[in-house]
């Protein structure tokens, strides 16, 4: 019970991230929010993770090119790409956009690793894609043709693909979740220092922007992280991926308490997009080996929010 309870709240948190990421856009640059976001994070990661994972940290460091890597993909990347597509489009749109990351996923695995699904997985990452057109397109698919899709859209397109590369590679990292996390975030917030100082990157200047990002550092970057980790210990990883599904829930309706409708293409592309996610995920688990390769990128499938 406690465990369920952890992973809702950890996905309520993610889901926070794209409606105060939305209202923080507004006045903050994606460089401000990434920036700070990992460099605020930093040290209490490290902190958590040495506190709860107690790892060796020289092991882990002599995995620093790798982490490297994963840091420019998850850390830098994906964020910049976040909350530089919350700037062109609704937070739910984002959320029904990246709910596709689990059959993307399978899809890279399926192209750069020569793994295989079903004919149900085949369904259900059809049935995810078409989900995301809707939405794209706003139920006009012939607009994917004219290529008249929103700017933030195809950013989160761009998001999810950079987040199912870091995916792939961080499936054979063996380096405990918080301890790795924790390495990538640091190497993030060093890493983007210069960029951050060149494109004059500033602190919070109203209350406004001081909450949410205190939001985003505590609540995605802090709190969910642990949540999830904790929950790993003691569920199933491929059981947990599921609760990612929620995210997507969880969004539209935060989005809805502060007051805007959502439409019935969002609804329908969204219940096609979780349709897709359930499909391919089962038949994932279906093989022992398909079940343990699914289990590691659960735990590393954290999306990034």
């Amino acid at each position: 019970m406690k465990a369920s309870l952890y992973l809702v709240l950890a996905t309520l948190f993610w889901s926070g991230n794209f409606v105060v990421g939305k209202a923080a856009v507004a006045s903050m640059t994606p460089m401000d929010l990434t920036f700070w976001r990992w460099t605020l994070a930093a040290v209490p990661l490290l902190l958590l993770a040495h506190f709860v994972e107690k790892p060796d940290w020289r092991a882990v460091l002599r995995r620093w090119p790798v982490l490297l890597l994963l840091s420019a993909l998850g850390m830098s990347g994906y964020t910049l790409l976040l909350y530089g597509a919350l700037g062109h489009t609704s937070a739910v749109n984002a959320a029904l956009v990246t709910a596709a990351n689990p059959a993307l996923i399978v899809v890279l695995a399926i192209v750069l690793l020569g793994e295989r699904t079903t004919r149900l997985g085949w369904l259900g990452i059809c049935l995810g894609l078409l989900g995301v057109l809707l939405v794209l397109t706003r139920g006009e698919l012939q607009r994917v043709f004219s290529l008249s899709i929103n700017t933030g859209e195809l950013m989160m397109i761009g998001a999810i693909m950079v987040w199912g590369l870091y995916t792939i590679i961080a499936r054979r990292l063996a380096v405990p979740a918080i301890a790795a996390t924790a390495v990538q975030v640091a190497i993030a917030a060093v890493t983007l220092a210069p960029f951050a100082l060149a494109m004059n990157v500033r602190l919070p200047e109203t209350a406004a922007e001081a909450w949410s990002l205190a939001y985003i550092v505590v609540f995605p970057s802090l709190g969910a992280y642990l949540f999830w980790n904790i929950a790993l210990k003691t569920t199933p990883p491929g059981t947990a991926g599921n609760y990612l599904n929620l995210i997507v829930v969880f969004t539209a309706l935060l989005t809805v308490v502060l007051g805007t409708a959502l439409t019935l293409v969002q609804i329908v592309g969204g219940l096609l997009v979780i349709a897709g996610v359930l499909l391919t995920g089962r038949t994932r688990q279906a093989k022992p080996a398909a079940a343990a390769a699914s289990g590691r990128a659960a735990k590393s499938r954290v999306p990034g929010v």
